[in-house]
């Protein structure tokens, strides 16, 4: 799970390294796209997801590995709030809406992209109330 995360969103890029290839060669990165293919459109953050369950399963959770699954739990759950935040600030109301539909670590039955909006938030877009 955690390497087809990363091939969905462009595993070079999130690496750094196509940044690198562009720029040796002169060229100017293009603008960042906002998308949600296969995982993303279950869970906002699988990659983080794929790290926690690695963390966590266990055959026997001695008192040490215990404290690393919970520091680095943590960790990831103060990470993602810092990488929302610069996601709303790169992408606005498409991300925000995102984050109402989808959910951030676990996916919820019957939640799905497209299908978190009530009829008022419809309506207020379309400047019906």
């Amino acid at each position: 799970m955690l390497f087809l995360s990363t091939f969905l969103l462009s595993h070079f890029e999130l690496f750094g390294l196509k940044q690198v290839v562009w720029r040796l060669f002169g060229w100017a990165l293009p603008a960042p796209q906002f998308h949600t293919p296969l995982l993303y459109r279950h869970v906002r953050h699988p990659i983080y997801l794929s790290f926690l369950l690695v963390f966590w399963s266990t055959p026997v959770m001695s008192a040490g590995h215990l404290l690393f699954a919970l520091a680095t739990t943590g960790y990831i759950l103060v990470a993602i709030q810092l990488e929302e935040r610069d996601l709303i600030a790169m992408f606005g109301d498409q991300y925000r809406r995102y984050r109402e539909q989808v959910a951030m670590l676990f996916p919820m039955p019957g939640r799905k992209l497209g299908a978190g909006r009530d009829g008022r938030a419809v309506a207020a877009e379309r400047g019906l109330l």
